[in-house]
């Protein structure tokens, strides 16, 4: 039963990580379509990351209310809901609408399976967990690109989404049980008496943490949004193959989360971010640099290997650097940061794009590791004094 219930865990951040792509590998079609400009994307990604936040939020409150299990499912609910839509949605109007229910649901689930996790699991089940948030955002893409070309194109490719989703929230609801036999406790958590946000929030090295998550969510959303636009605009990449490149990226995810799992047992987490963020600031190099058009998909892959071991490491140390009480109120307002990033920053650089060039995402990406990098390393240096004292 206990495989049985990490296969539930796992399952249900494949269901996270299958929206996330899609909308920049669909947009270079799915805007025209809908006769918006290539700057509407950011403002769609805006409202999902809003979305996402709020819930981050609020999901301290709910879970300590209803349980890890029960507020997965109805938030998994959301987000086929929202998808089924996104495949019928008339005008780039009604993706908006949409767009709230499907980053409410992502927050809530984000914040309470990583909490989970952190306290139940060792470090190596955090890198997984996160490897198949990567499988999830590799296959999206990787439907819709067999789809584009076809009858309904992205339309389809939504629906295909959906109907995944809705067998997942199936399994969720049939499988509640489990949560309370291996540690939700639900409703019995409001007993416990917890750090609010307002407290953790000024604990040494919790800005700092905030901080590395806005930035690094800041570059994971901005490549998957604009990278497709950018091969095509930039570098005279078909569609399809466009789409199918961005699909690598989430390819570098995986695999290096797998491949950090495995290692987890002889190299430390903090050792394992900064290996990444040195890999991954390769890749962006390489994107920078006028070389040719073969090196983008390597140098997408490259990124996304090297990216693979900081948000789950980050994220399963959180307990240990902040304290096992703060924990649940600490990820909220990490998950809230996060995409603070996502909601702010690709629509930032939509206007960048608008105004100068899309050319210039290169080098938005490596302007965004340098501060990620420098935030790491403050959290580091102001939490370690915390986590000798094991507190």
């Amino acid at each position: 039963m206990a495989t049985i219930f990490l296969a539930l865990i796992y399952a249900s951040f494949i269901s996270l990580g299958l929206p996330d792509a899609v909308l920049g590998a669909a947009w270079p079609v799915m805007g025209k379509e809908l006769a918006v400009p290539d700057g509407y994307a950011g403002l769609a990604s805006m409202v999902v990351a809003a979305g996402t936040v709020v819930s981050s939020l609020l999901a301290d409150r709910m879970l300590s209310r209803f349980g890890t299990g029960r507020v997965t499912a109805v938030s998994v609910g959301m987000t086929a809901a929202a998808l089924l839509g996104y495949s019928c949605a008339p005008s780039f109007g009604w993706l908006l609408v949409l767009a709230l229910p499907l980053g409410l649901g992502a927050g809530a689930v984000d914040t309470g399976l990583n909490n989970f996790v952190a306290l139940h699991y060792q470090a190596r089940h955090m890198n997984w967990l996160h490897c198949f948030w990567g499988l999830g955002a590799m296959l999206g893409p990787l439907v819709l690109a067999g789809v584009l070309e076809k009858p309904g194109g992205w339309r389809t490719g939504y629906g295909i989404l959906s109907g995944m989703q809705w067998v997942l929230v199936a399994v969720l609801v049939l499988t509640l049980p489990l949560w309370k036999r291996f540690g939700d406790s639900g409703p019995a958590r409001q007993a416990a008496r917890r750090p609010g946000a307002g407290s953790v929030v000024r604990r040494p090295g919790a800005a700092a943490q905030m901080m590395s998550y806005f930035f690094y969510c800041t570059i994971e959303s901005t490549t998957g949004l604009w990278t497709a636009t950018w091969l095509v605009d930039c570098r005279g990449v078909g569609v399809s193959t466009a789409a199918a490149w961005v699909s690598l990226y989430y390819l570098g995810i995986t695999g290096g989360r797998f491949l950090s799992g495995c290692v987890t047992r002889w190299c430390s987490t903090n050792t394992l971010i900064r290996l990444g963020e040195g890999v991954c600031m390769t890749g962006m190099a390489a994107l920078v640099l006028p070389l040719p058009v073969w090196v983008c998909p390597v140098a997408l892959v490259l990124i996304g290997l090297g990216y693979a071991p900081v948000y789950p490491g980050m994220m399963h140390e959180t307990p240990r650097r902040f304290g096992e009480d703060c924990s649940q109120a600490m990820i909220g307002l990490q998950m809230a940061s996060a995409y603070l990033g996502s909601t702010l920053m690709p629509p930032l650089f939509g206007v960048l794009a608008g105004v100068v060039s899309v050319g210039l995402l290169p080098w938005f990406l490596l302007a965004g590791a340098a501060l990620l990098t420098l935030c790491g390393e403050r959290t580091i240096r102001s939490t370690r004094h915390i986590e000798k004292e094991g507190v």
